[in-house]
């Protein structure tokens, strides 16, 4: 520590006790010495060297470096002095020391702060903080009111892919020091999302996940009748009536502000072919497939002692059963063994069909080749999940199966809606030949599929075989209205399904295209690289080339699996497909396509590749000069621009208006060079790697399906968002140019979507499947993951993953959930560990076994998440069993307070429910509530008239404690105190009253009868004379009030006159009854209020 001179004021200052520490700067990068901040603040960085940089700004060090002899060392000690055990026993990198200042400084030292630093030491505020603290000064406000400062808080909290350094996070209580500039890549959970509201609403959800309180669910119409609140449970375990695991889920998930309905569940087991539904919010499952009789044998139980997969001899080829399941649409399922079928059960029948297989016509003319059923097996299958490619194909597509020979069959779902062409439930639709001879293995098809994205000529459908090879199409199969068979037979209807199939081609991914094995002596007449498939009518072949062509694809059909692998290289029929359909390059494409190579299969080892698609276009002359008028830049070099993307004078502002200006007005010139453009596709490769794991298998896979990750840059709200929002808030909503994202770089998140495998060894390897695309189709670039979970699972069974969290299964049942970005290295949630503790001992005795472990009653088969993120619930499978789970996620809406709660109306009325019901247990409940209302009334209609008492008498001013003597005493004043007054005012009586009193004569004195007569008289004039100047100073008064009101007042509506008539009518009246009564009339009209003796006389 550096000796200060002592001073009447001394102020903390920061020292760094490191200097051989490398320091980051975010302005100049990485230096060697910490450049001190010294411009009469009492925080800063100090150096032990002397520095005159300038105050308030981090400066580069001016010192050089040594002789090149000494560099070898410099970077050991360097690296020595990073390490985290060098870290630890040096101390923190900051010490706070006393710094001098003049005596009354009232200037703030955290105002001479660069931005950078301050912004830095904000982010390690929470989000509540963070928002608070806007309201600190100006400067604070202005810092937090930008996106930096919410994507700094973010990158620190979120570290992602800095999980995966060791030296960052050697200790867990060891804080980061570094400055985190970089953007996270991530899906983002809301439409108009900022970074300030993504920090918000994941931290919120996260911790609702973690607490996991249970949604209030609805009452039932009988649990209302019978007074039984619904029971609110987190989790809810019930059985599927299934026999074997089951491993495959779907749901419809509703209970939103758009779909009330509960969600509802599909689940299947593909080793006996069954399937069924159900109910969570009843905890049971339907009669739904229950009844069906139909179960299935898997390949190696008709064909035991037979290699699967086409390997070993290589003359059949064999897989496990497939199967789908679609909660609107049914189940299908596949029977992997030769002479196999495609068995479909619809939603709504207990019972399904077989679907009709190939007949064995051979039609070269027509381009038919013949299939044998007996050699075909079913290795793939898919369902529709939605109606949106059922719909765009008029109810051609709904169904679709792989088969071993290479063709590709689609089935209609039957008359659904109100089509133009009405086909059978099961009936064949269209058929390729997409590899003759080679499995198709996987098949992926768009679910988000649209009118739009047809426009765009976008990918809707994918098929991976057993070489490798992918083929896609991008345009959606046709009827003609004139080819309707003239006699519905079968055999029509295949003839009818080739002749649909050949109105679109499947492309084949040159990348991906089978590899020939090396043959060094040319010995083999057989091109392993070629390989037919069905033409379309596009191509406008005769009717010799369509025969040559169909007799080709006959040959390679009846080839058997040991010739494909004699020729070609990479047969595996244990690849892996996923697909992402909403990758978008610009320029309408940018569909990933990735391939896994489990590794499960003898002498292979896992890989995984990754390939993207682009629409590479080709400008003309005219289009260059164009881009080159609005491109062009004066030879003045570029401004620096600030860290916080922001113009750094109002010369570079104004330029950047003009800019923007300028690009509005080309709009129309490149709208009109868009035409001259021609645009060739390519495909791009980009390998995946393992994070430096080794042996890997690979043994689950899944992307990301919330709803904002399968959206196109074309369909993203935030990308095409224009004008200002009236439903989000202005915090949360972008509402100027400045601040509306115009790439998707700009979006919070990147646009990114993960895609995640899970491992034969407990981990689980996260990628963004939008990261790191290639430049060229000849470079062939590597992506890392972000993100590596290792599990307590021995192995992974099944992985699912959504916008916010991760869910894994293990194959001893455990099920935990995971932050993808890596806010908490552990698991945020354990949903199921109960067998965890017996199912390792036992998958260990069995994997020790020769029969091996089997089916595993025990593991995790499959798990659904809902993809809306910010709705916690999904569902998971052990063995046969369900465990649904639904989380509460009311703490995530930061404008919904406690205050405003939905409260429940007046017993007795028809505003809302009650709370108690009237039958049964209810009634008990309702007499003790009518009781605790009355008693509550009691009370505080006591404690009112206790507070008018101590008001109005003050028995509260001697305190509680008071004893009896205190209170008699203070009351006996009190009394004294009010007869004192009333004796007061009985003296003082009014001088009228006591003149009445003197000139009024007793009853004792004899007069005469003219004379008391004629005093009455002289009476009741002065009287009448004193009540007349009283009304007319009261309409003096009154007149003067009109006078100072406006216009309006002075005019009397009608029933104000009316009253008033009818006032002076009552008034008449009574004065004459009085007249008809009294001797002395004038005396009617005095209205005496007083006491005593006139009031006596003033009667009689």
């Amino acid at each position: 520590m550096h000796a200060q001179s002592s001073t009447p004021v001394q102020q903390p200052h920061i020292e760094s006790t490191s200097p051989a520490e490398p320091t980051f700067d975010s302005q100049h990068g990485e230096q060697r010495g910490a450049s001190p901040v010294d411009g009469g603040g009492g925080v800063g960085l100090a150096s032990h060297a002397p520095d005159t940089s300038a105050p308030g700004r981090l400066s580069p060090a001016h010192n050089t470096f040594s002789a090149s002899r000494n560099r070898i060392a410099e970077y050991e000690n360097a690296s020595s002095a990073a390490s985290p055990s060098r870290k630890k026993l040096e101390g923190p990198a900051f010490a706070v020391i006393k710094k001098p200042r003049k005596p009354g400084d009232k200037h703030s030292p955290i105002a001479d702060l660069p931005n950078e630093i301050l912004t830095h030491a904000l982010a390690h505020l929470s989000p509540q903080d963070l928002s608070a603290v806007s309201l600190v000064s100006r400067r604070f406000h202005d810092l937090v009111t930008t996106p930096h400062a919410w994507r700094t808080a973010f990158s620190r909290y979120f570290p992602g892919p800095d999980s995966l350094d060791p030296n960052a996070y050697h200790d867990e209580d060891d804080l980061d020091d570094r400055l985190r500039v970089e953007r996270r890549a991530f899906t983002r959970v809301t439409a108009l999302a900022s970074w300030r509201s993504e920090y918000i609403l994941r931290t919120r959800l996260l911790r609702s996940l973690a607490r996991g309180k249970p949604v209030q669910p609805p009452a039932s119409p009988a649990q209302a009748r019978l007074g039984q609140p619904p029971v609110a449970s987190p989790i809810v375990v019930y059985p599927s009536q299934m026999f074997t695991t089951v491993n495959h889920l779907h749901a419809t998930f509703g209970g939103t502000a758009l779909n009330k309905r509960p969600p509802r569940f599909v689940h299947g087991a593909d080793d006996v072919g069954t399937a069924g539904s159900s109910d969570p919010t009843l905890e049971k499952a339907d009669s739904w497939g229950l009844g069906d009789p139909n179960t299935f044998l898997q390949f190696s139980d008709r064909f035991p002692g037979d290699a699967m997969y086409g390997l070993g001899p290589g003359n059949i080829v064999g897989i496990p059963n497939s199967m789908d399941v679609s909660q609107p649409y049914g189940m299908v399922h596949g029977e992997g063994s030769p002479g196999g079928f495609v068995y479909y059960r619809y939603i709504e029948e207990m019972r399904g069909h077989f679907l009709r297989p190939s007949s064995g016509i051979s039609i070269p003319a027509l381009g038919i080749p013949q299939l044998l059923p007996i050699q075909e097996s079913i290795c793939s299958v898919w369902i529709a999940k939605s109606s949106t490619i059922p719909s765009l194909t008029d109810g051609l597509i709904g169904l679709i199966s792989g088969s071993s020979l290479g063709v590709l069959t689609t089935y209609s779902l039957g008359p659904l809606g109100t089509r133009d062409q009405r086909f059978g439930r099961g009936e064949v639709t269209a058929r390729w030949v997409v590899s003759p001879g080679v499995p198709l293995i996987a098949i992926a098809v768009d679910e988000q599929y649209s009118v739009k994205r047809q426009g765009e000529n976008r990918v809707w459908a994918v098929v991976l075989n057993a070489l490798g090879e992918l083929f896609y199409l991008t345009k959606l199969p046709k009827r003609s209205s004139d080819d309707k068979p003239a006699v519905s037979d079968d055999e029509a209807k295949e003839r009818l399904a080739w002749s649909t199939g050949r109105s679109v081609y499947w492309n084949l991914v040159e990348p991906s295209r089978r590899i020939a094995r090396p043959n060094p002596y040319s010995n083999s007449h057989v091109d392993g690289s070629y390989s037919p498939r069905t033409s379309w009518n596009g191509m406008y072949l005769s009717e010799e080339q369509i025969k040559a062509e169909t007799y080709e694809i006959e040959d390679f059909i009846n080839r058997k699996p040991k010739d494909f692998q004699r020729t070609c290289l990479g047969w595996n029929m244990r690849r892996l497909l996923e697909v992402d359909f909403a990758g978008d390059d610009g320029n309408q494409a940018g569909e990933a396509i990735f391939v896994f190579e489990t590794g499960l299969v003898e002498d292979s080892a896992a890989s995984a590749k990754r390939y993207v698609r682009f629409n590479v276009t080709d400008t003309d002359r005219s289009d260059a000069k164009t881009n080159e008028v609005q491109f062009a830049s004066p030879s003045t070099p570029p401004e620096p621009k600030s860290l916080f993307g922001g113009p750094t004078s109002p010369r570079s502002a104004s330029k950047s208006d003009l800019d923007y200006g300028l690009s509005l007005s080309t709009v129309q010139d490149l709208e009109e060079g868009k035409q001259n453009r021609r645009s060739t596709e390519e495909w791009r490769l980009s390998g995946l790697s393992f994070g430096g794991l080794k042996a890997v298998q690979i043994s689950a896979h899944a992307i990301d399906g919330s709803t904002f990750a399968t959206l196109t840059s074309s369909e993203d709200p935030l990308l095409n968002f224009s004008g200002q929002s009236t439903v989000s808030s202005p915090s949360m909503t972008p509402l100027y140019k400045s601040c509306t994202p115009s790439s998707p770089a700009d979006v919070p998140g990147q646009r990114a979507r993960f895609i995640a495998v899970g491992t034969m060894m407990g981990s689980v390897l996260v990628w963004d499947a939008r990261a790191s695309l290639p430049t060229s189709a000849d470079a062939v670039n590597t992506l890392d993951p972000i993100r590596i979970i290792h599990t307590e699972s021995p192995e992974i069974s099944c992985v699912a993953l959504s916008s916010l969290y991760l869910v894994h299964g293990g194959n001893d049942g455990l099920v935990q959930a995971w932050d993808v970005l890596a806010s908490s290295l552990g698991p945020v949630r354990r949903l199921n560990s109960r067998f965890a503790s017996r199912a390792r001992r036992r998958l260990v005795q069995a994997q020790a076994s020769v029969q091996g472990v089997g089916i595993n009653l025990f593991a995790a088969g499959a798990i659904c998440l809902d993809p809306d993120p910010t709705v916690l619930r999904g569902m998971v499978s052990i063995g046969t069993h369900l465990l649904y789970w639904s989380f509460s996620s009311s703490a995530a809406d930061q404008y919904k307070s406690h205050k405003r709660r939905l409260r429940r109306a007046d017993r007795g009325t028809n505003v809302a429910n009650d709370r108690f019901a009237n039958v049964g247990r209810g009634n008990m409940r309702g007499f003790i509530a009518n009781e605790q209302l009355e008693l509550e009334r009691e009370s505080a209609q006591e404690a009112r008239q206790a507070e008018h008492l101590a008001g109005r008498f003050g028995t509260e001013l001697l305190g509680s404690d008071a004893s009896e003597e205190e209170l008699m005493a203070y009351a006996q004043m009190l009394s004294e105190e009010a007869l004192a007054k009333d004796q007061e005012k009985q003296t003082t009586e009014p001088l009228n009253n006591h003149k009445a009193a003197i000139a009024t004569p007793t009853e004792d004195v004899d007069m005469d009868p003219e004379i008391a007569e004629a005093i009455r008289l002289s009476l009741a004039e002065e009287e009448a004379k004193r009540l007349q100047q009283q009304e007319q100073a009261e309409f003096e008064a009154f007149q003067q009030q009109e006078a100072a009101e406006g216009s309006n007042s002075r005019e009397l509506t009608d029933l104000e006159f009316a009253l008033q008539l009818s006032l002076a009518e009552e008034q008449s009246r009574l004065e004459a009854e009085a007249e008809a009564q009294e001797d002395f009339p004038a005396l009617s009209i005095r209205m005496d209020k007083g006491k005593g003796k006139q009031r006596r006389f003033s009667r009689h």
